[in-house]
């Protein structure tokens, strides 16, 4: 038994020390999800109220922003316990008990992430992701990638055709480059992705301190926000 603790709180360690760093990336780059989104609603209420010309693209900006923003920042509240939650049943249970209780939410969590991974993926590939957003446009370097060859990926042994999805076009002559819908629907797919990771984090945790040696892993730091709440 002791081999067997000590494997998964070795996992949990390596598990939690990637998503530590990719979690870090994440927040960095959702606060900047969230800078350009305020900004871009600023210059709409400018625009709309004080000129008179609504702009056609801040809207969507602050959409992107927002997915973006939320698939990267909710893994993180997740694994640092930021989400609301009820836990009077766990109050009144032993240590383990509610060790176990949080393994078995952990598995249910995990299936209903990986049914959402399906449809995540699905909907990447579907019609609607190749088509580009109405007015969100892009400076053209002409790098274009093809997201069929990527959705058309089945294995390990398809992975290098990912290299070959990237080509080098002429840029358009306008010089700009219409969003693909896609970029936007990633947001929802990245999270989940990385909402699956902290849940196999967690639920090693969960497994290591049921099994009565939770003096083996490393604290997880609580949310900011809620330091200090009580």
């Amino acid at each position: 038994m002791g081999a067997v603790t000590g494997v998964l709180a070795a996992a949990a360690a390596v598990i939690g020390r990637i998503n530590a760093a990719l979690l870090t990336v994440g927040i960095a780059v959702g606060t900047l999800c969230v800078a350009v989104m305020v900004a871009s609603i600023l210059v709409q209420v400018v625009f709309r109220y004080a000129l008179g010309n609504a702009l056609a693209w801040s809207e969507e900006l602050a959409r992107f922003c927002m997915l973006w923003m939320t698939g990267l920042m909710a893994p993180h509240a997740y694994r640092r316990g930021g989400f609301v939650g009820i836990d009077m049943l766990t109050a009144l249970l032993s240590r383990r008990a509610a060790a176990v209780l949080t393994l078995a939410l952990s598995a249910m969590v995990l299936a209903i992430l990986l049914y959402a991974y399906r449809i995540g993926t699905s909907e990447l590939c579907g019609f609607v992701a190749r088509s580009g957003l109405d007015a969100l446009y892009v400076p053209d370097t002409g790098v274009r990638f093809d997201l069929r060859a990527a959705c058309g990926i089945a294995g390990l042994a398809d992975l290098p055709d990912l290299v070959t999805a990237w080509s080098l076009a002429a840029p358009d002559a306008s010089g700009w480059f219409k969003v693909p819908r896609w970029w936007m629907m990633l947001s929802f797919h990245a999270g989940v992705c990385l909402m699956i990771l902290v849940t196999v984090e967690l639920g090693l945790r969960a497994a290591v301190e049921a099994l009565g040696a939770a003096d083996r892993l490393h604290p997880i730091a609580p949310p900011r926000a809620a330091a200090g709440a009580d």
